[in-house]
């Protein structure tokens, strides 16, 4: 069989790169196309003498010449620190990385894969969330250069579906963690695992009682691919994330106990429009994809305090 030329944007990313992995192992050409904003190259810098793979710096706000059969649209800031850093850009991004991306995918006739996510949701009245649900979305709030930008990435998809019959994919990722993640993340269980290796205090948002459902890299990955190999008449959106929720609090608690920490817990105000619940309906998946996660929480976080430990070695 040819091989595929596989166009990832955000390709240096955490997620992203473990894509890039994943798709040279199974035998592909593939494009990492990354500004290094947010991605890093010890990401990618395994794979740089892979004859297969190739590194492009390039931001997704510019037009994409590339010639591809599949493309991944990951390229966005996705922890609040850095999409709050430059919310305009953020949101530009979500907006103009779905334009050319798109125009990108009509020109080459790729089918084209959005990473939405689920902060399309918002903080939702409905618990969990089903891909049928429409979301609770603050669109002027500190967190809508991504919400909204997201969601209005997911629109362009649809109506260049609907004008010019591209062939899109659309996943929301939950909550998503894993090694590679970066040390000034600033997401919740990355802060937790390197607060308790280093000793310090651990931020607890508001009472700790919020929920979230976390999702192993690994199994997220494997659901990206199986959703961009679909069959053509599943577009999405679909839920990928692991239903298994926990609270702040017992997360913390798990990672003080997996990391045999001294640290303590302190209690912050929650920051402007977090969700206080967070969880998917992944039927469809499970269904259409044959997915669901595999990884236990316990397991994921033994592979990612492994890595923080390494990292922190070196800094």
């Amino acid at each position: 069989m040819r091989r595929k030329r596989i166009l990832i944007t955000g390709g240096a990313g955490f997620i992203g790169s473990h894509l890039c992995e994943k798709l040279l192992q199974q035998g592909n050409d593939v494009v990492c196309l990354d500004n290094l904003f947010t991605g890093q190259k010890d990401n990618i810098r395994h794979l740089m003498d892979n004859p297969f793979f190739e590194f492009m710096r390039h931001d997704v706000l510019q037009d994409i010449y590339v010639e591809c059969d599949q493309i991944y649209n990951l390229a966005c800031p996705a922890s609040p620190i850095h999409y709050q850093y430059d919310p305009i850009k953020t949101g530009k991004t979500s907006v103009m990385g779905a334009l050319h991306t798109l125009g990108l995918a009509k020109r080459c006739h790729a089918r084209v894969l959005q990473a939405s996510t689920s902060e399309v949701y918002g903080d939702p009245e409905v618990h969990p969330q089903p891909e049928s649900y429409r979301g609770c979305v603050n669109p002027i709030g500190i967190r809508s250069c991504y919400d909204e930008g997201k969601r209005m990435a997911e629109t362009l998809f649809f109506d260049y579906h609907r004008q010019h019959g591209v062939d899109i994919k659309v996943v929301r990722i939950f909550n998503t963690y894993g090694p590679r993640m970066r040390l000034d993340d600033g997401r919740v269980v990355s802060n937790f695992i390197v607060q308790a290796l280093k000793g310090e205090d651990i931020t607890i948002y508001g009472d700790g009682m919020q929920t979230r459902s976390f999702c192993y890299v690994d199994d997220l990955v494997e659901g990206m691919i199986r959703m961009m190999d679909s069959d053509d008449s599943l577009t999405g959106p679909v839920n990928l994330g692991n239903p298994n929720e926990i609270t702040m609090l017992q997360l913390a608690e798990l990672v003080i106990k997996m990391t045999n920490s001294s640290s303590k817990l302190v209690h912050t105000p929650l920051p402007q429009d977090d969700p206080i619940q967070r969880k998917p309906v992944i039927e469809m998946a499970q269904k259409e994809l044959n997915w669901q996660p595999t990884v236990s929480l316990e397991e994921g976080l033994t592979d990612t305090i492994h890595y923080f430990k390494k990292i922190l070695e070196f800094n």
